[in-house]
């Protein structure tokens, strides 16, 4: 099952980069096939345990970063990319490439922004949100979002989850 595991993983992860770079999206049929698939899996392999801690790896995934799609700072095919690829690789896989993906993530950010001018007011955004954030709560900061289009560079968060994924592989 390792060996199935880590290749359906891979391909689920190249299929995401390729779609989320050329399309900026990453689609329902491949996010959900994908996790529907690491159930079917799961149960055929290993009986109902098995397709519960795939279940459970799902939601793991789902309620990691809904947070921060809830929030304006993420897509939903981010977070449903997470569910599917933790689908795969149960509660603790899940949690620690929410992890990887996160640390990959913002080292990504840094550098698309500081390629394209940004990153000081990437900084100045972060600081904004911070004191948006200590007085209304957490919510979405009006202008702050990423429906705010424009002039703000854009990272496809398929290659730092691509990334948290390998590393997760890795040491795992």
């Amino acid at each position: 099952m390792d060996s199935l595991t880590t290749s359906a993983v891979l391909i689920v992860g190249v299929a995401a980069c390729v779609t989320d770079l050329h399309a900026r999206r990453i689609p329902n049929w491949l996010t959900f096939g994908a996790a529907a698939a690491a159930l079917a899996t799961h149960y055929a392999w290993g009986g109902p345990a098995s397709a519960q801690t795939a279940a459970g790896g799902w939601v793991t995934g789902l309620f990691l970063f809904m947070p921060l799609f809830l929030l304006g700072g993420m897509g939903a095919g981010d977070v449903k990319l997470l569910a599917a690829l933790g689908a795969w690789l149960g509660p603790s896989g899940a949690f620690w490439l929410a992890i990887y993906t996160s640390m990959a993530g913002g080292v990504m950010a840094m550098a698309v922004s500081a390629r394209h001018g940004y990153l000081k007011t990437a900084f100045r955004n972060l600081g904004a949100l911070s004191r948006f954030w200590f007085f209304f709560g957490l919510r979405p900061m009006p202008g702050l979002t990423l429906e705010q289009e424009g002039s703000t560079p854009r990272l496809a968060y398929a290659l730092p989850m691509f990334v948290g994924t390998m590393v997760t592989l890795w040491l795992q």
